[in-house]
C-alpha cells in the first residue's frame, strides 16, 4: 500500500512541476529572459510529467505551434499509458508485492 501512495505522490509532484515549468517558460518567453531548455521540458515529461506538460501547454498557450511538442508530448503520454498497462498485466505484479 505504501508503494502505491509513494507512486501517486511522485506522479502528482512531477506533473505539477511540469505544469509550472510550462508557465514559467511562457513568462520568460514574453519577457525575453533566459529560457528553460526544450530538453528539460521533454525530460520532465518522460519521467512522468507528460499530463502536466500537456495541460501547461494548452493552459498557457505555450509551445502549441511546435510540431515536436504538439505530437511529442501526447506520444510520450501514450507510451507511458502503454507501459502502465503492461506493468499491471504482467504475470507477476510488482505493484502489489
Amino acid at each position: 500500500m505504501m508503494v502505491i501512495l509513494f507512486i501517486a505522490a511522485y506522479f502528482a509532484t512531477i506533473n505539477l512541476l511540469a505544469f509550472a515549468l510550462m508557465g514559467i517558460d511562457k513568462r520568460k518567453a514574453i519577457k525575453g529572459a533566459f529560457r528553460i531548455p526544450e530538453a528539460t521540458l521533454f525530460i520532465i515529461a518522460i519521467i512522468g510529467g507528460s499530463i502536466g506538460s500537456i495541460a501547461g501547454m494548452y493552459t498557457f498557450r505555450h509551445k502549441t505551434r511546435h510540431f515536436k511538442f504538439v505530437y511529442g508530448m501526447p506520444a510520450i503520454l501514450f507510451v507511458q499509458i502503454l507501459l502502465l498497462i503492461l506493468l499491471f498485466n504482467a504475470p507477476f505484479n510488482l505493484i502489489t508485492m
